[in-house]
């Protein structure tokens, strides 16, 4: 009887095709046993974990008060790395107490120090893995690995880095944050450092300012938004000195922040920017303008209504409408200025106030105004456009005067 190898020499070439068919249908063999091999492990494996979850939860109050022996989990990486997991999302929604019970039980279990080993002496993703979970623990003792991340060759490493200090939310991880880019300058992408540095300076937004001074142009850029988004009233006249620096995020910026300085002062340097080239300074000035609520804005705020850019003039028109005043001699002005597009906005936020009946009744009741007056505002009022009959010209100049 002929063996298999003797078919195959008969069939010459062909025995090529059939061995790589053979080899072939083998491989998919093996393959599809290898998938549904790591698929029933990948499930058992799942399966105990959420199995060993549940049992974790069901203790949980009592793992975190210490009632539970570290050493019952802290020996197993798969529950080490569990519990880790738990504590560092719980961390996410807890207030402050439930926070401070948290870090305590993470300092007791040796959890924040494993967090700072492995930031510094890991690489790769685990680096980066471990530089992340040592800032969502908020504890202060971790900055200083963090610094070290950010001075790391590897960009990933250095974002890491900075997602784990923008994580502390702390005065202290902004001022590392700071004194690196003063070393490095800008080598990380614009957005990452400047969401950062929001979360890091929110508390204390007055570290900024030796650094804004010093910085070279790019970062200075950066730390004007960044200003910009922070300032508060602790701030108050330390930005004066930014109202005319040579770059529009500085002006921005100090435009935001004199809305918590005193209206005298406020107002007069507003008022100038206000008439910034650039139109985010306006709008910033704008709104703060509408901020301060005091009665010597209003012309400003209404030479805001013929800005060129909408949402200027939409700013304006809210912060007059904001305003604790009379409505109507301010809609007379805003008439008489006879600007389509400031009407409009001015006509948009009375609508989105839902004032429009309290303006109705205030043009009624004017004392100084004719009636064909008083008939043209309701009728501008009704239909939002330009009326063809103008006002008489002391009033379209006195209009003019105060915007």
């Amino acid at each position: 009887m002929a063996s298999a190898f003797d078919t195959f020499r008969r069939l010459g070439p062909a025995a090529f095709v059939v061995k790589a068919i053979i080899s072939v249908i083998v491989a998919d063999v093996l393959l599809l046993g290898f998938i549904m091999l790591r698929r029933t492990y990948r499930k058992r494996y799942f399966a105990k974990r959420d199995a060993r979850l549940f049992e974790i939860r069901e203790g949980w109050d009592a793992l975190i008060s210490g009632e539970i022996p570290y050493a019952t989990w802290r020996t197993k990486a798969s529950d080490r790395q569990l519990v880790e997991t738990m504590v560092l999302d719980a961390f996410e929604v807890a207030g402050p107490e439930e926070s401070a019970q948290l870090l305590k039980f993470m300092r007791a279990s040796g959890l924040v120090e494993k967090c700072i080993f492995d930031a510094r002496n890991h690489q790769g993703w685990r680096r980066h893995r471990a530089l992340v979970a040592l800032g969502r623990t908020r504890a202060p003792e971790g900055i200083s690995a963090l610094a070290e991340g950010l001075r790391d060759r590897n960009p990933e490493t250095r974002l890491a880095a900075l997602r784990g200090l923008g994580q502390m939310a702390c005065p202290e991880a902004a001022v590392e944050i700071l004194n690196w880019v003063g070393e490095a300058g800008l080598v990380v992408p614009a957005l990452p450092l400047q969401s950062a540095l929001i979360q890091t300076c929110a508390e204390r937004p007055q570290v900024l300012l030796p650094y804004l001074q010093h910085a070279g142009t790019t970062v200075r850029e950066v730390l004007g938004r960044v200003l910009g988004e922070v300032a508060t009233p602790s701030v108050g006249t330390e930005v004066l000195q930014f109202a005319e620096d040579s770059l529009p995020e500085l002006r921005a910026a100090a435009a935001r922040a004199l809305s918590y300085v005193e209206p005298g002062l406020a107002v007069n340097v507003l008022s100038e920017l206000a008439r910034d080239p650039i139109w985010f300074v306006r709008l910033r000035a704008i709104v703060s303008l509408g901020k301060l609520g005091h009665g010597t804005a209003i012309p400003f705020l209404l030479h805001g209504l013929t800005d060129s850019n909408r949402l200027v003039r939409l700013r304006a028109a809210e912060a007059l409408m904001e305003l604790r005043t009379e409505m109507a001699p301010i809609f007379e002005q805003v008439v008489a200025m006879r600007d389509r597009y400031g009407l409009h906005a001015y006509l948009t936020a009375l609508e989105n106030a839902g004032l429009q009946a309290k303006m109705e009744t205030e043009v009624q009741a004017m004392r100084l105004a004719s009636k064909q007056d008083k008939a043209v505002l309701l009728e501008v009022l009704r239909t939002g456009a330009a009326p063809p009959y103008h006002l008489p010209q002391d009033k379209v100049s006195k209009a003019a005067a105060s915007s």
